[in-house]
């Protein structure tokens, strides 16, 4: 099967929906799948790059307004994929309509699948209110078919009476690897952390949605209890696509000075596999406090399962059956930095329970692998194919 990935953001650039579409098109070709993504054109880039084991890269937009439809045309008539995926996040289409209607428009060019990483509406005009919601209506009830990643997503658009909607779990787009000498307190010291610093560690971007402000408070509490205990976040701190980050990370910085926290707080910056696996070896666990409940949308927290971590997370707003809370997760309530510093503690004290966390954080990886997403999301094209 020939695959052309549309994806709003890729490598070089940084950001979840790049990152998953590499990770899928990886796997996709190990199963015989020849795959292609167009993607946004970037200075000091090639148009065009290919190498073995990788999707072909095509950097041929210029943006992501309408002009954007002869661009997917033209490539979609020239390689004739047997699948066309959009992979969806309006930040990463600078919340432009353009992408909502693109699956109506190439309806009668090719079988267009979207998945939908979340199903935030773009921006349209001011107090657009319930038209902003039609059109991601539109673009899912367009499309052959829609993938979603989480039972929340699965819920709403079924409520809608969306047909063909299909749910496959993200993976996580860190390969962890293995560290069998590990030094965690030479780590810190080459990174100006005393090494009597308990590290609890949080991975990927910070928006209003993942509880930074949470993290903030529920250190400062610690701090107050006597804990000797910092912030590490792990990766960069804003991506490319969303603007708003960079604001928030402003905000963050100030709570964490009126709070007197900010020599706690410490960060990697942008690292490879091998420095977030080092990163996560250094904390006793990670705290992912989303606003909206533990997810399995988010691949901040299968980078967690990925790496065995202890894991402190917010319960979901729709059950998931596979969270057991104090047995691969502790739930906390979201926006209760003294419960998530009450969680925090336990976690740092009793080394039972972390190391039960931490094998059942490991086997709930498994449940999550790119091969088994890989062959899920082959059937959905295939079957989108013969509609």
């Amino acid at each position: 099967m020939r695959v052309l990935f549309i994806a709003g953001e890729y490598a070089p650039s940084q950001g979840g929906l790049g990152d998953f579409t590499r990770e899928l098109g990886k796997a996709l070709i190990a199963q015989g799948h020849e795959v292609h993504v167009l993607t946004g054109a970037l200075p000091a880039q090639p148009a065009h790059e290919a190498a073995p084991g990788l999707p072909e890269v095509h950097r041929l937009a210029r943006g992501w307004g309408w002009g954007s439809w002869q661009t997917v045309s033209a490539i979609t008539q020239k390689l004739k994929p047997d699948a066309l995926n959009l992979q969806y996040q309006a930040a990463a289409y600078a919340m432009h309509p353009a992408a909502n209607l693109l699956p109506w428009r190439m309806k009668n060019v090719a079988p267009l699948a979207v998945t939908f990483h979340d199903l935030r509406a773009p921006y349209l005009f001011p107090k657009a209110g319930p038209v902003r919601w039609q059109s991601m209506l539109a673009m899912a009830r367009h499309a052959r078919a829609s993938i979603v990643t989480n039972a929340e997503d699965e819920a709403t658009l079924g409520a809608a009476r969306v047909p063909h909607v299909h749910r496959i779990p993200i993976g996580s787009n860190i390969t962890p690897v293995a560290l069998p000498a590990f030094d965690a307190a030479a780590w810190k010291k080459t990174r100006g952390i005393p090494a009597e610093v308990n590290l609890f560690g949080y991975f990927g971007f910070l928006n209003e949605s993942k509880g930074g402000e949470t993290l903030i408070r529920a250190l400062a509490d610690l701090r107050g209890r006597g804990e000797n205990v910092g912030l590490l976040h792990i990766g960069g701190k804003t991506g490319a696509s969303d603007p708003t980050n960079a604001a928030y990370a402003q905000k963050l910085d100030a709570l964490a000075e009126s709070l007197g926290v900010k020599p706690f707080v410490f960060e990697t910056g942008f690292v490879d596999d091998r420095g977030v696996s080092e990163a996560f070896a250094a904390c006793f666990c990670a705290a992912l406090p989303y606003r909206d409940g533990a997810s399995f949308r988010r691949g901040t927290i299968m980078a967690a399962f990925a790496h065995g971590a202890a894991i402190i997370t917010t319960t979901p707003r729709v059950p998931l059956p596979e969270l057991s809370d104090g047995q691969n997760v502790l739930l906390v309530p979201p926006d209760e930095p003294a419960k998530l510093a009450d969680a925090l503690q336990r976690v740092l004290r009793d080394d039972v329970l972390r190391a039960r966390l931490q094998a059942g954080s490991s086997q709930l990886h498994h449940l999550f692998g790119w091969d088994e997403i890989a062959r899920q999301t082959a059937q959905v094209f295939a079957a989108a194919g013969r509609q």
